[in-house]
């Protein structure tokens, strides 16, 4: 599965971005069973998740002050905290996919980039950990011509 899916021949992923708003989700922590070496096998441990979505500008840019018109942080942090809760993981890398597609159901989302780490595996190193950003194929038709 490609991870940066093509949007259109004629316009780059920066153009893209441009015309969105960035929402960000730092150090959220959860405890998750995941890993495949006994050790992790016996206990949850602690994953970090930093998230960021990318939003129309247009489509989210508040007239009232509402939550109504803008995409709530709790959507991100109760599906990070579903897949979180579906039984042992092995990897990462599905953890992190996993998340990915459930911020991409969101009509809104037109793109995300989701971290995970496991700061408490290895003694020797602040974390291991797997990132993924993706672009959803409509992307400039949700940015340039929303329903």
């Amino acid at each position: 599965m490609s991870h940066l899916l093509s949007t259109a021949p004629s316009l780059s992923t920066h153009a893209l971005l441009a015309q969105c708003r960035r929402l960000f989700l730092q150090g959220l922590e959860k405890q998750v069973s995941i890993g495949i070496h006994d050790f992790e096998r016996a206990a949850p441990q602690r994953m970090r998740f930093d998230i960021d979505l990318y939003v129309p500008l247009g489509a989210t840019t508040p007239s009232a002050d509402a939550l109504h018109e803008v995409v709530d942080y709790d959507f991100v942090r109760e599906a990070v905290q579903r897949e979180v809760t579906r039984g042992h993981i092995a990897l990462q890398e599905t953890l992190c996919d996993a998340v990915m597609q459930a911020l991409l159901a969101h009509p809104q989302v037109v793109a995300a980039r989701v971290a995970t780490s496991k700061p408490d595996v290895y003694p020797d190193c602040e974390a291991v950990g797997v990132e993924v950003f993706t672009i959803k194929p409509n992307a400039a038709e949700l940015l340039f011509h929303p329903s």
